[in-house]
This record gives structure tokens, C-alpha cells and sequence, in this order.
């Protein structure tokens, strides 16, 4: 068993927060009535963009509180025990990432604003790509088993 220098849960509501965006994400997609998943007993709920746009945010805003605490325990309590691995730090670059862009979504999403098409698209791109390089990312600190974000400095 493996001992890891801050506690297990904020390590599994991380995975299960990011997993669950991953999902919700290609969600909003047309891919679950496309390839049927929506046709499965229980998985209805996936063809609604509206309520799945919604699970979304629920789901981004529980990321959010796990990256306050994990912030702010770090610069309470951590700074001086813990170092960012160098896939740790990589993956919090792109975890910053997507974090604006995902406030420059909901930002774009509000009613009364209204941006240049290219504008959107470039946020949309950034946001898409950003996703999958953190999963291509933290799927090679997985399998090269370094996983951990820090480790006791």
C-alpha cells in the first residue's frame, strides 16, 4: 500500500471529480445518443445537454472546492514538507489551464454577453485540447508510476 504524504480522500475526490467531468464533458457532445449509451436502461439522463450542462457544473464547482483546499493546505501546511513532482507540476500547469478556460466557458455562456465567433471557437479548442493532453498526461504518470502529484521534500 502505498503512503502518501497528504490524505486519501482529497486523492479520490480529485479522480473522481476530474472522471466525472471527463464524462459529463463528451456527454454535451452528441456521442451518447449517436453510439446508443442514452438507449441503455438508466442512461437516458445522458441525451439532455441541459441537464447534463448542469451536472457539469456541479461537477466543476466540487473540482474547485478540491483545488481551494488542496491550495490552501498547501500554503498552510505543506509548503514546507512537500515538493511538486515534475508530472505534478506539469499536470497542475494544465489543470490552471483548464480552469480559465473552463471560467472563459461559463463566461461565454452568460446571456447578455456576446463574443466574436473566433473568439469562442479558440476558447472551445483550447479547453478540448487542454482535456485531452491532462488525460494523455496523467494516463503516462500512471502507467510510468508516478503518479503522485508531491512527494515529502
Amino acid at each position: 500500500m502505498k503512503v502518501r504524504p497528504y490524505p486519501a480522500w482529497i486523492t479520490r475526490l480529485y479522480v473522481f471529480a476530474m472522471a466525472a467531468l471527463a464524462a459529463t464533458g463528451m456527454m454535451q457532445m452528441p456521442l451518447t445518443k449517436r453510439y446508443f449509451i442514452s438507449d441503455i436502461p438508466g442512461m437516458a439522463w445522458t441525451s439532455d445537454f441541459f441537464l447534463v450542462h448542469k451536472v457539469h457544473y456541479l461537477l466543476a464547482a466540487l473540482l474547485l472546492f478540491v483545488i481551494a483546499l488542496v491550495a490552501v493546505h498547501w500554503f498552510r501546511y505543506w509548503y514546507e514538507r512537500l515538493v511538486l513532482t515534475p508530472m505534478g507540476m506539469a499536470r497542475v500547469v494544465i489543470l490552471g489551464g483548464l480552469v480559465v478556460s473552463g471560467c472563459l466557458r461559463v463566461y461565454r455562456n452568460l446571456p447578455d454577453v456576446s463574443l466574436d465567433p473566433s473568439i469562442i471557437l479558440a476558447i472551445e479548442w483550447v479547453h478540448l485540447v487542454l482535456t485531452m493532453v491532462m488525460g494523455g498526461v496523467a494516463l503516462a504518470a500512471l502507467l510510468m508510476k508516478c503518479s503522485a502529484y508531491a512527494k515529502r521534500g
